[in-house]
């Protein structure tokens, strides 16, 4: 493992313990050059998982693309990285259970806004406005309502 201040390999691990989905490990690391501590989350990765997109096409299961999203959605936003990668986590295990080997694009933004929208609205409605593909600011603004109505529910 690199650190990421200095990039030095030299670390050690001050605690491990299962995350609360018990897919995952953290661990508390401690670089050895320059002390810095950091927090890394293993978990086995599938990588015979396909993403059917709208329009059909197939392409390979990306982690990254989905944190890349979630991360823009979050941006100036009072979310830590480790809640985001629960958060991601928490995502594949519900797709897991739900399909095998091939998830429709449309299903993981769906897992996403359901996860998202009780950690925070606005990251919600922002991942919303991109994954609901509003063409105007009409529908914008159903999608705020409908936002305000479900929590109100």
């Amino acid at each position: 493992m690199r650190c990421r201040k200095c990039s030095s390999t030299e670390t050690k691990v001050l605690e491990t313990r299962t995350a609360k989905d018990s897919r995952s490990i953290r661990r508390r690391r401690e670089c050895i050059e320059c002390n810095h501590r950091f927090t890394t989350i293993e978990e086995i990765l599938r990588e015979d998982v396909i993403v059917v997109k709208r329009d059909g096409r197939r392409e390979s299961f990306d982690r990254s693309k989905i944190i890349s999203g979630i991360r823009k959605a979050t941006e100036k936003r009072p979310l830590e990285f480790e809640q985001i990668e629960l958060l991601v986590s928490e995502v594949m295990k519900s797709l897991e259970n739900e399909y095998e080997v091939e998830f429709p694009s449309r299903a993981i933004g769906e897992a996403i806004l359901t996860k998202l929208q009780p950690i925070d609205e606005i990251a919600w409605l922002r991942f919303a406005s991109f994954h609901e593909d509003y063409r105007d600011a009409e529908e914008f603004t159903r999608g705020i309502t409908d936002l305000g109505q479900s929590n109100r529910e």
